[in-house]
């Protein structure tokens, strides 16, 4: 079983620009994203990520939690609705589709699954970009696992946290 999550940052740690996280993201990045999401059995959003970011077309289900009862993304046959909370969806998530399980929710989504203990693999991107909105540490979230490898593409710098 492995929950991993999967965060891309400016170097200010700004996750959005113009409330879309494409804003800080890298080719690099964007290669990379790609290519893990297609590993997974899978990815579980906030309502508020599945709002501003384009999940209409995604290679594994999509789960998005949220108190609404309309789906942010009804263009999306994959995706399905869960008013739950995200401990809750990851434990229903992992009996309906599989072990593997890939968040890609945003900085509040992901900063309660950490508190929680419920992240295995933390995936975490950090580009060139600046000035943008929802800032985080970064740095203070690597520092919550007890390894990390990093690597870089360019500009880009890659972290593999995990305890």
């Amino acid at each position: 079983m492995s929950t991993c999550a999967s965060l891309v940052v400016g170097a200010d740690g700004s996750t959005t620009k113009d409330q879309r996280s494409h804003g800080v993201s890298s080719q690099a990045d964007r290669t990379i994203f790609l290519a893990r999401r297609r590993e997974v059995d899978v990815i579980i959003i906030g309502g508020n990520t599945a709002r501003n970011e384009p999940y209409q077309r995604t290679p594994v289900p999509l789960v998005v939690i949220s108190r609404s009862e309309i789906n942010p993304i009804p263009t999306n046959p994959k995706a399905q609705l869960w008013n739950m909370a995200p401990a809750s969806a990851i434990v229903n998530a992992r009996k309906t589709f599989g072990p593997r399980i890939l968040i890609e929710g945003g900085a509040l989504l992901l900063h309660e699954l950490l508190e929680q203990g419920l992240i295995d693999d933390f995936y975490l991107t950090v580009t060139p970009q600046r000035y943008g909105e929802n800032i985080i540490d970064w740095q203070g979230i690597l520092n919550r696992f007890t390894t990390f490898t990093e690597s870089q593409i360019d500009e880009t710098l890659f972290f593999h946290a995990h305890n």
